[in-house]
């Protein structure tokens, strides 16, 4: 498989794990966070909210890491529902947000069920690695060290 092949499967990956993630906070906020019912919308606002955040989301970073860095990272968050929001207020009468409360709880499922599902997906972004398992314990006195005569 070619390099920009591979590259393609993952962006058309990311884009369905994103959808699903942008479907299920819809669902769950059902009467706040809405599309009228036709799928095409709901891949739109998906990829509407991934271009703001591979386009958009880096600068917003970099203008509130101050705020970052004192809230260790939570602000993001806020950062997400304001491209939540702005993608409501973009598509309006196809997909829309009723408030910015409704777009942080919406930022905040997307999240989750992202992180979720890339994990499962082996798409994510953070790896978790083990050890092996500890060697003998070493003699008393550290034993095979550099030895000092004096």
């Amino acid at each position: 498989m070619s390099q920009h092949t591979r590259k393609a499967l993952r962006f058309l990956q990311s884009w369905i794990i994103n959808t699903a993630a942008v479907l299920v906070a819809a669902v769950v906020l059902q009467p706040h966070i809405h599309y009228n019912n036709k799928f095409t919308n709901l891949l739109v606002a998906s990829l509407l909210l991934g271009i703001l955040n591979a386009f958009v989301r880096p600068i917003l970073m970099l203008i509130a890491l101050p705020l970052l860095i004192f809230t260790l990272g939570l602000f993001t968050l806020v950062i997400n529902a304001l491209l939540l929001y702005f993608v409501g207020f973009l598509m309006k009468p196809g997909f829309y947000v009723d408030s910015f409360g409704y777009a942080f709880l919406g930022a905040l499922v997307i999240s989750v069920i992202s992180v979720a599902l890339n994990a499962l997906t082996g798409n994510a972004r953070v790896t978790i690695q083990r050890r092996g398992p500890p060697g003998p314990p070493k003699p008393p006195g550290g034993g095979g060290g550099p030895v000092i005569d004096v």
